[in-house]
């Protein structure tokens, strides 16, 4: 399938800022908030988001599947077996969003061959875009200014910063990161922690939870483009488009 990459990866992050600006008329206002089957919350906020990037994507790509939270958890599966398909988190940090403190975001990926090759993450309370479309090409644009080259940062000698959740730390998380020299331990929601790495800012960021991979198809793009990696504990690349698409535990590293 011929894809103009660079059109198309301006197009999708237009479209995440628009689901991002409706995120934020929701969220400086009341809402409800419901309990999914898996006991996690959702808000109106997720299913708004959703829509418009469903609608955006039909319109863009009508014949490329979109594998979307919301939609999956209403029974809503498409047929992935061609290879290629969107994966879409339309807002991942939904207890973050719940909670006002502003870490969460909007994520869509590209998934080929059961690989992410294009990222978008927007973070609607800061105004950050975070953008890839494969090795050396990722961006982070702050407010509209001119975007600006980022890359993972190589291992300091000192102690590693490490990023953990902070809603879903768990012993073994801390069991792990136990076995580094750890100089600074930052905790942050949805998939900011992919990008904190992405942009230097952070060296690893181990996750002993369960994660769906609508939660980090978008970081993985990001991560890798910027010269990191996600990989499961014996060391093999994440891959999509799983029977369930529950991800395995995994391990997000910069320049290591």
């Amino acid at each position: 399938m011929a894809l103009d990459r660079s059109a198309l990866l301006t197009a999708i992050c237009d479209l995440a800022r628009q689901a991002g600006d409706k995120i934020m008329s929701i969220y400086e206002q009341d809402f409800d908030i419901k309990t999914k089957s898996d006991s996690s919350p959702v808000t109106e906020a997720d299913t708004a988001a959703e829509a418009i990037i469903l609608e955006g994507l039909k319109r863009l790509t009508p014949e490329i599947p979109v594998l979307a939270e919301e939609s999956a958890a209403a029974g809503m599966s498409p047929d992935l077996s061609g290879g290629i398909f969107w994966l879409v988190d339309p807002l991942d940090g939904t207890k973050e969003f719940v909670h006002k403190r502003g870490e969460f975001t909007v994520n869509i990926a590209l998934i080929e061959d059961e690989r992410p090759t294009m990222g978008v993450i927007f973070v609607p309370a800061k105004g950050t875009l975070y953008f890839a479309e494969g090795p050396g090409r990722v961006w982070r644009q702050q407010d509209g200014a001119s975007a600006e080259a980022i890359v993972a940062r190589e291992a300091p000698k000192d102690g590693l910063t490490v990023v953990a959740s902070r809603s879903h730390r768990t012993p073994e998380t801390d069991d792990y990161i136990g076995k580094f020299e750890v100089a600074e331990l930052i905790s942050a929601g949805s998939s900011l922690k992919l990008c904190l790495l992405a942009e230097g800012e952070a060296d690893l960021y181990p996750r002993f939870g369960r994660t769906m991979e609508w939660d980090i198809g978008a970081g993985q793009a990001i991560l890798e483009a910027a010269g990191g990696r996600v990989e499961t504990l014996d060391g093999q690349p994440l891959r999509y488009g799983k029977d369930g698409h529950d991800n395995p535990y995994f391990v997000a590293r910069g320049r290591h």
